[in-house]
């Protein structure tokens, strides 16, 4: 069986409108404050440490930029990507070898820089544009929050080493759209049928206002913070690790597997570990 690994459409319209460039410069702040040795750290994902996150950012958002350049740019720089891997790199050697030569602050300002400039690119294109992608192509808004929640997600891998919060805001309801309507896809995506309707979903805004998706039901909900869903569904956060209210078959079922982003099924963090990680990291991060 042939599993179909793209995501669904994202939403035409999403309130807050997705913009990565609001979350780049919280997460690169927080790296101008770490010590020297600090980003070999590792993170509580797949053991990748602070250099990686970052140099996997770069690597996306140096990809979406050749998207956004043309067919042309993006089908080069994703040949010799994909040369890499077809000699047997794993997409964690495949960086490391093409950008290990960055690290630290030289990584950060290189990355911070590129993902500004991307943003201001993709605001100049025409919102019917489609943008070629490693998958299927993307249409401008799907493209662009994707890289969104791209940036958030990995970036909370950071905020945790460093044993740091962030304050959230209401730009959220775009990470949370694309969780909500990954439902059916987490479960094709490991070849699984569906437990049953999406469930109802209610969400508590930093704002203070309610989100909502699907019909009521009594029966099989998902209720809380909006920042705990999103932290599920990217997989930042154990849903035991949450205050999230889960009642029903389908949506526990759903909460053990949530995965909003495009690739093969990924196994979400074990309960308490990514707590667990971050408390430890930062008692043992050297300060300069």
């Amino acid at each position: 069986m042939t599993t179909d690994r793209r995501l669904p459409c994202c939403p035409r319209s999403t309130p807050s409108g997705p913009r990565p460039t609001r979350w780049a410069p919280c997460c690169a702040t927080s790296l101008t404050r770490i010590g020297t040795r600090s980003p070999c750290s590792r993170a509580g994902f797949k053991g990748w440490t602070i250099n990686d996150v970052v140099q996997h950012l770069h690597s996306g958002d140096m990809l979406a930029t050749a998207s956004a350049e043309g067919p042309i740019a993006f089908d080069r720089l994703n040949a010799e990507i994909r040369a890499l891997r077809d000699g047997g790199m794993t997409r964690l050697q495949e960086t490391r070898y093409r950008l290990g030569h960055l690290t630290g602050q030289r990584l950060r300002q290189q990355w911070h820089g590129s993902v500004l400039a991307l943003c201001e690119r993709l605001a100049t294109l025409p919102t019917s544009t489609r943008l070629k992608w490693t998958g299927p192509d993307m249409g401008l808004r799907m493209f662009t929050t994707a890289r969104q929640m791209e940036t958030w997600a990995h970036g909370q891998e950071v905020f945790d080493v460093l044993g740091r919060t962030r304050r959230p805001t209401d730009r959220l309801r775009n990470i949370a759209e694309i969780g909500v309507r990954t439902y059916g896809w987490t479960f094709a995506n490991r070849g699984l049928q569906e437990p049953g309707p999406p469930p109802y979903v209610r969400l508590t805004a930093p704002s203070g206002g309610i989100w909502e998706w699907n019909p009521l039901a009594t029966n099989d909900r998902i209720e809380g913070d909006a920042l705990d869903f999103c932290q599920v569904v990217t997989q930042v956060r154990n849903v035991s690790d949450t205050a999230l209210c889960v009642i029903g078959a389908a949506a526990h079922s759903w909460m053990q597997i949530a995965q909003c982003f495009a690739g093969p099924p990924e196994e979400p963090p074990m309960p308490g570990t990514r707590f667990a990680a971050a408390r430890r990291a930062w008692s043992t991060i050297p300060r300069d």
